[in-house]
């Protein structure tokens, strides 16, 4: 029998915690491990539960979210733990922030249920919850503004053909099995040559490898100026 993804929800709003609790408990292959108030709590709990997914609001009292995420993110020891940012602020800022603190996904709070636990899922299984328009502007702007995340040549040069190719693809915000219709290889195949190049790279997670992706021009940058610019 099949794990069920292990959620913990940090919010500092006990409503909308008992809410993201009732949806998530009542859908089957999922449960919720903890709850937190604030980012300190949050870092807490995903050292004690090592949960597949935390659902992190942004604002929060004392240790925000994006902080509770770089924390989260630079623990040796939670490196399955994936960081799905729940907002009520759309604003790019916050989406470039998220990224660069080590979120592998984003969304808004009101989104629709179906697509909350859509990418509760996306995010368990490794992939970077972005749309491909979301992608391309803001991981390009991620690039610009955080130079210092840097891979040698020789780790580049580790890059398979078909790596470099897939991971090009990732950064386009294609999912695995988009990556594997463009391909005409099987889902596995693709999902291999992500956690490969991963691995080369030293990228955590799927999100930091499409911004490696952008920052070395695996695949190009979109242009903001350009009346094309998504």
């Amino acid at each position: 029998m099949t794990e069920p993804i292990r959620v913990l929800i940090a919010d500092d709003e006990m409503l909308v915690r008992a809410g993201f609790r009732a949806l998530i408990d009542a859908e089957p292959g999922m449960v919720v491990v903890g709850e937190a108030a604030d980012g300190a709590a949050a870092v807490d709990l995903a050292r004690q539960t090592r949960s597949d997914v935390v659902l992190m609001d942004i604002r929060m009292p004392g240790v925000d979210g994006l902080e509770a995420t770089r924390q989260i993110a630079e623990a040796p020891g939670l490196a399955g733990v994936h960081v799905l940012i729940l907002t009520t602020f759309d604003h790019d800022e916050y989406v470039i922030e998220a990224l660069g603190a080590g979120a592998s996904g984003f969304l808004i709070k009101n989104t629709d249920p179906g697509q909350l636990l859509y990418g509760i899922r996306v995010v368990a299984g490794g992939e970077a919850l972005l749309s491909p328009g979301l992608t391309r502007r803001l991981i390009a702007r991620l690039v610009d503004r955080a130079p210092n995340r840097q891979v040698d040549a020789g780790a580049l040069a580790q890059l398979t053909e078909r790596e470099r190719e897939v991971a090009g693809l990732a950064a386009h915000g294609m999912s695995n099995d988009e990556i594997a219709a463009v391909l005409s290889i099987s889902k596995a195949t693709a999902k291999t040559h992500i956690s490969r190049a991963m691995t080369k790279l030293g990228a955590r997670d799927r999100a930091q490898l499409v911004a490696l992706a952008y920052r070395h021009r695996l695949v190009n940058v979109p242009d903001p100026t350009s009346p094309n610019a998504p």
